[in-house]
């Protein structure tokens, strides 16, 4: 089943769906976990994006990788895309209804994509 149809079955499976992306991101020890709700902004591009970073490339693909093991795994669910994993400086997972940054650290700096989604509610999740 896609994801889409997922969630039009089962609303409540979003949250699920992102608790798990969070889980699996500090799983691999990833860093500055922020939440974007980005529902009540016009033209968003999807409801949510999960931005984290990671200390190395090898941790950067480490983290993605596990995101993309965790929800196949445990929810049927794999990426509709995914994006950058061939220098893994800036892995972007698509999940349609939440997008997945996981950036190297200099390079989550120089897009500040925070920046640019600044009106969306930020959630923020403890370094483990």
């Amino acid at each position: 089943m896609s994801v889409q149809a997922l969630l039009k079955r089962n609303p409540s499976q979003l949250e699920q769906i992102n608790d798990l992306i969070i889980d699996s991101i500090q799983d691999i020890k990833g860093k500055n976990i922020v939440k974007l709700d980005l529902r009540n902004l016009d033209d968003a591009p999807t409801d949510f994006f999960i931005i984290c970073e990671g200390d190395s490339n090898t941790q950067v693909r480490a983290i993605a990788g596990n995101i993309h093991k965790r929800l196949k795994d445990e929810m049927g669910q794999a990426p509709l895309h995914v994006e950058g994993r061939q220098n893994a400086r800036w892995i972007c997972l698509d999940f349609f209804t939440t997008v997945v940054h996981v950036f190297y650290k200099e390079t989550r700096q120089f897009y500040e994509l925070e920046d640019l989604w600044s009106d969306a509610k930020f959630t923020e999740y403890e370094n483990l």
